[in-house]
């Protein structure tokens, strides 16, 4: 089976590498230590003898946020040492700045070709690796059972599409989960859907999602809240009722224009509405700029770092990072990638733990577990269309009692869902003894 992989990998790749060409010019920042996704990562001594070296696999900026709390708790036994890999640009250059004084290495995962794996394992040396979410790298698995290295899938998320997928091809799917050692999942529904395709059950286990043990920054105290409003050109006059602002958290195509429309309606009620728009993708910033040049309200572009109006309706934060901060001045928060065209979700957790009440499109897959919990707790509703999501808004613009109850909902489901991370390092540590 590996070697039908690796001789279907390198034209596979030949044939999409126009399209990836096309995306590393776009979003930027590929060519910062391209060498390592050849596998040319720096050279690494062996680890110590009294030391365990973990290669940790991020995906990109999401996953890097969220595997803080897990670095943390790994690092509380001195005989670990990890070596960082993510994939994306974004996620290369977050993880320098959160973590270069707290691991051991940081680099760029290699492209899953058999000389590239081969190239970045006599390179990093591991004796753990882990993956994250639901990467499931044929050669780099390969490796490891080869070379007997422990394997583990943390955070492990099986999509609606992706769990359809695998069904279609069974035998794959089981070959390539039985190569994991031990598999976390993010909920018991992940965990059911893994086991159905092939997993071990004794060794796949639910332990929630390590993204609620992310440290959520600190409620903002009101004269910093005041500020970051005035910044965003969001403020009022003391004497003034406050505006109320709806922000739309990690949007996709479709969704911007659809809050577009939304924002005007509300404003047509006589309600001082203002947008606060946090694409997914800061490189889509374009494209929503020429939506907002086709609509008459006042817009501002976070990301020119020029000096914004006293007072604008719609603030553009096309930034990397700022997502956290910039929810806090939320009335209401509408979670992206889940209105049609559109589907899967970005994660509602962050602002759950904000205490920001939440409104989804239908199209949540990526979190469905996630998603249904939380609007079981009552901190989030499903909208089935934009006209719902409309009504929706208008009805929790007008009704402060029904969004203080669904922000202290959000904040007891998240704090009664964290400790994720600690459970998961308890087991990696278990198993390197």
């Amino acid at each position: 089976m590996i070697w039908l992989y690796r001789l279907l990998y390198f034209p596979t790749l030949l044939v999409v590498l126009p399209y990836y060409g096309w995306r590393m010019w776009r979003r930027g920042g590929y060519a910062k230590d391209f060498q390592h996704r050849l596998g040319r990562f720096r050279r690494l001594s062996p680890p110590a003898p009294n030391k365990k070296r973990i290669w940790l696999q991020a995906v990109s900026v999401g996953e890097i946020l969220a595997i803080g709390p897990l670095i943390q708790a790994l690092q509380a036994d001195n005989t670990i040492e990890i070596v960082l890999t993510t994939t994306t640009s974004t996620g290369y250059a977050e993880a320098k700045k959160r973590y270069k004084q707290h691991v051991y290495s940081i680099g760029i995962f290699p492209l899953d070709f058999w000389l590239f794996s081969r190239l970045a394992w006599q390179r990093i040396q591991p004796d753990v690796i882990i993956m994250t979410e639901s990467e499931l790298w044929p050669e780099h698995l390969h490796r490891a059972r080869n070379s007997g290295t422990p394997t583990f899938l943390i955070n492990a998320r099986i999509s609606d599409r992706s769990f359809k997928r695998y069904q279609k091809v069974p035998r794959l799917a089981k070959r390539l989960l039985q190569k994991l050692d031990y598999i976390f999942a993010a909920s018991d529904l992940d965990q059911a859907r893994l086991i159905e395709l092939g997993a071990n059950a004794d060794t796949t286990a639910s332990t929630g999602s390590i993204k609620f043990d992310v440290t959520i920054e600190t409620q903002l105290e009101q004269a910093t809240h005041t500020a970051l409003c005035e910044e965003l050109g969001f403020g009022h006059q003391a004497e003034q009722e406050p505006p109320f602002i709806l922000i739309g958290s990690s949007t996709w195509p479709g969704e911007e224009a659809a809050l577009l429309r939304i924002q005007a309606s509300v404003i047509a009620t006589g309600v001082d509405c203002r947008l606060l728009l946090v694409p997914r993708h800061a490189e889509r910033g374009g494209e929503i700029i020429h939506l907002l040049k086709q609509q008459p309200l006042t817009w501002h572009q976070r990301s020119q770092n020029t000096a914004t109006p006293n007072s604008v309706s719609i603030q553009l934060a096309d930034t990397t990072g700022e997502l956290a901060r910039l929810t806090q001045v939320a009335d209401l928060a509408f979670v992206g990638k889940s209105l049609e065209p559109n589907i899967g979700g970005q994660t509602p957790i962050e602002a759950a733990g904000i205490g920001i009440p939440i409104l989804m499109g239908p199209h949540m897959t990526n979190f469905k577990a996630v998603a249904k919990s939380l609007v079981h707790s009552g901190a989030a509703l499903y909208a089935t269309d934009e006209n719902h999501l409309k009504a929706l808004v208008l009805n929790l613009v007008k009704d402060s009692t029904a969004r203080a109850a669904m922000s202290q909902a959000g904040r007891d489901w998240h704090a009664e869902n964290k400790g994720s991370s600690a459970r998961i390092a308890q087991s990696i540590l278990a198993a390197l003894n």
